[in-house]
């Protein structure tokens, strides 16, 4: 099948992410008109919803990746020992993009160029062997088309240059995952971007309504747009340090904010100004300063005239979180709509609903440190949910209020959002099961055998010298010796856990668990064999040579 594509079944239900996502961007058109008119628009063109998915990705060479079965198969490394050096020096992120790289790269625009996909950004990203690409702003379902093809061409064209390009959300533990950050806005050809606040937003009523709209509809469905990131390779990226945790909040920023807190409190008339930057270097200019600071630990952060929505996985079609995001809106603006229309005071009516959005859903606005410990603790206080699993998060799709809602706009009926539910459901099963035979195969076959032997040599080796009289040392093969008989042991209790697996949460709290004890067993194998014995390439080989 060829994108851009609607794929139905013979009765009609959408089998696809194409036709929700049209579905969708017709219910928000048909409630933003509504409330742009209630501001005297008379000439009011089709209201759309836009983005821009920036693609986090990892490069290394092929070479390397034929090497890896658990990263041909599973698109991750199920082992793998931390390197000496890491990303902790950041020197990755702020240097050269290594030649190889950059003729990637290069190969990569001249592609996208000729398939209409201009590229705006290129970059080194935090992890070593980490990389991003972000296009230019375009229509949500033109950009989800798009995004779909870049993935396609950044693995072609990696393949050409004997790299292998990795989308996997988490291929390496111990440094930065993948993601996918959709930049979402709206608007249209006659009133321009509606998220857009201007010089002073406390003044701008028809961007403060929009504004509302989006908390609300956010604190009210914040566990579907978790379920809307629900996967399982993103489980192993969300609430790490390089990526916001699945508890789902809105970052206004220093300016909204406020002005936000002054509508609670009964009414806005002031907003920040943006302040000047002072360097104190007389041959560099002064620079105008932000109002406020982007906050790369909010998983919905708005950005000047968008909001970005961090948590979507780098593996990810972006057309679900944006159907999602649609339809929610959709159903906010219809509320907003309701309460509005036939007013006789309309900015009186607009500062008295705005107050009831803050006062009931405010507890989603967070402009402090996401990764933190203490915000999971106030998060939770707040009432906000923190789905920390897929198998936490999906049952959301299904959830009541999630049927009638999607019912109610045409989106997606009741037996497609089941469909959906039981397809995420069977595709994270299935992931799993992949991984956890990959690592009984992996270790079984590669990993016991050469400790097995490395562990020979060394009884061989102190056997010949205690022969001459000579006492060798045999701590190290103790150590060996110890944790192949681990090793023994833990594969016995993954292999009892993948056996008796029947439901996602058996896959989640008992299989990956297992997977996890083979794994620290093997990785404390890895740091006592000799490199030439190590059957596997290293992550200090992976991550670094280019």
């Amino acid at each position: 099948m060829c994108i851009p594509t609607s794929f139905v079944s013979w009765t009609g239900e959408a089998l696809d992410t194409k036709t929700p996502l049209l579905k969708s961007r017709q219910a928000l058109d048909k409630q933003a008109r509504r409330i742009l008119k209630l501001f005297g628009h008379k000439e009011i063109a089709p209201v759309n919803a836009t983005a821009g998915p920036e693609q986090e990705y990892f490069l290394i060479d092929k070479r390397f990746y034929y090497a890896r079965p658990d990263l041909l198969s599973a698109g991750r490394t199920l082992f793998g020992a931390p390197p000496p050096k890491g990303q902790e020096f950041e020197d990755h992120y702020f240097g050269l993009i290594p030649d190889r790289v950059m003729a990637f790269m290069c190969a990569v625009d001249r592609e996208l160029f000729k398939l209409g996909i201009p590229a705006k950004t290129r970059h080194n990203e935090v992890a070593p062997g980490q990389f991003e690409i972000a296009p230019i702003f375009e229509s949500a379902n033109l950009a989800a088309d798009h995004q779909q093809t870049t993935m396609a061409v950044l693995k072609k064209i990696a393949e050409k240059h004997g790299l292998a390009c990795l989308l996997h959300e988490k291929p390496f533990a111990g440094v930065n995952g993948s993601g996918k950050h959709v930049n979402w806005s709206l608007g249209n050809s006659t009133q321009g971007n509606l998220l857009d606040p201007g010089e002073t937003p406390h003044e701008n009523a028809q961007f403060l309504v929009f504004a509302g709209a989006i908390i609300r509809a956010v604190h009210k469905f914040s566990a579907l747009l978790r379920a809307s990131v629900a996967t399982a390779g993103n489980d192993h990226r969300l609430g790490a340090n390089e990526a916001p945790p699945a508890i789902v909040s809105i970052y206004l920023g220093e300016q909204l904010a406020d002005v936000f807190e002054q509508i609670r409190a009964g009414g806005a008339t002031t907003s920040k100004q943006r302040g000047t930057l002072k360097i104190g270097v007389d041959a560099l200019p002064e620079l105008p300063k932000d109002v406020g600071d982007r906050n790369r630990t909010s998983s919905f952060a708005f950005n000047g005239n968008r909001f970005e929505f961090r948590a979507v996985g780098a593996n990810q079609s972006v057309a679900g979180p944006i159907t999602i995001l649609n339809t929610i809106l959709a159903e906010s603006l219809d509320y907003l709509a309701d309460r509005l229309e036939g007013v006789s005071d309309l900015n009186h009516a607009i500062q008295e609903v705005l107050k009831e959005i803050m006062d009931k859903h405010s507890h989603v606005i967070f402009g402090g440190n996401g990764y933190s410990e203490e915000w999971r603790l106030e998060a939770a206080e707040r009432g906000l949910p923190n789905l920390k699993t897929t198998a936490d998060a999906l049952p959301a799709l299904i959830a009541p209020e999630v049927v009638d809602l999607f019912e109610k706009y045409g989106v997606l009926t009741e037996a497609e959002l089941k469909s959906r539910y039981l397809v995420q459901c069977d595709q994270y099963e299935k992931h799993v099961n992949v991984e956890a035979k990959l690592v009984i195969e992996i270790a079984q076959t590669k990993i016991f055998p050469a400790a097995a032997a490395y562990a020979a040599s060394l009884a061989e080796g102190a056997a010949r010298m205690q022969a001459v009289g000579v006492t060798s040392a045999t701590a190290t093969l103790e150590k060996v010796a110890t944790l192949l008989s681990r090793l023994e042991k833990d594969l016995a209790e993954l292999h009892a856990a993948r056996d008796a697996a029947e439901e996602i949460s058996d896959w989640t709290f008992k299989v990956l668990p297992a997977m996890s004890k083979v794994r620290m067993t093997v990785d404390e194998l890895e740091g006592l064999l000799p490199d030439d014995a190590w059957p596997l390439p290293t992550y200090q080989e992976m991550l670094f040579i280019k």
